[in-house]
């Protein structure tokens, strides 16, 4: 129901109904996020949907699968993620309530989303997450000069630009070691590419669906060769 605010109580309620349990702390938690984002939804068009309810369903069901497809991959013990076009958050600052591996950033481009992800991530105290307001391509060298390591172990990607684009680009970004290779993992509506479709030097790899909006969606996951 439109005309009601985000609570603890139904949060849970609405992650069992998907499938997706998460516990007391995390529901308080999401429900927070979803508060705000409401509310600065109202001045801002952050998403196109006005009900939490909505949200929730449609979009912040990405976040909870996609915090066990992450746990099982084989990353590093403390991965340096990229989540590029960030937006209003979605899908990590609820993936972040469930997954707390490593360092997270939110890259975005647009100075008021960013600002709404600040706003949000300072009330929630999310461990290791931060906003990164700027290009994608220079998001880490900018954090290389604050300390960081150069290449990201993880850059993940919900309709940033089209997938095979994506390769191309994040390419040079990832860590590409002979004991540790970076990944891509993108949030798609559609089963992962044939084979023949998959640019050289990168190697398909976890591939899951899970059930989204009355409908099926898939993580694909990529690895450097």
């Amino acid at each position: 129901m439109a005309d009601t605010n985000p609570t603890t109580e139904a949060v849970l309620d609405a992650a069992s109904r998907l499938g997706r349990p998460v516990e007391p702390e995390q529901g308080a938690l999401l429900a927070a996020y979803l508060d705000q984002l409401v509310k600065w939804n109202r001045k801002m068009n952050l998403v196109g949907k006005s009900d939490w309810r909505a949200v929730f369903d449609t979009l912040v069901v990405d976040s909870l699968f996609l915090a066990d497809f992450l746990a099982g991959m084989n990353l590093p013990d403390h991965p340096l993620c990229l989540d590029f076009g960030a937006g209003a958050g979605l899908p990590g600052i609820p993936l972040r309530v469930l997954w707390q591996r490593g360092d997270y950033w939110l890259v975005e481009v647009r100075e008021k989303r960013a600002t709404f992800m600040k706003s949000v991530l300072g009330r929630l105290k999310l461990p290791a997450t931060n906003v990164f307001p700027g290009r994608a391509e220079d998001a880490l060298d900018r954090l290389a000069q604050a300390g960081h390591q150069a290449t990201a172990d993880l850059i993940l990607s919900r309709a940033f630009m089209p997938w095979q684009g994506l390769l191309d680009f994040i390419r040079p970004m990832l860590r590409n070691e002979p004991d540790r290779s970076g990944a891509a993992v993108i949030l798609a509506n559609d089963p992962p590419p044939a084979e023949s479709a998959i640019p050289t030097g990168w190697q398909l790899a976890d591939v899951a669906a899970y059930p989204a909006a009355g409908g099926e969606r898939f993580f694909w996951s990529f690895r450097v060769e």
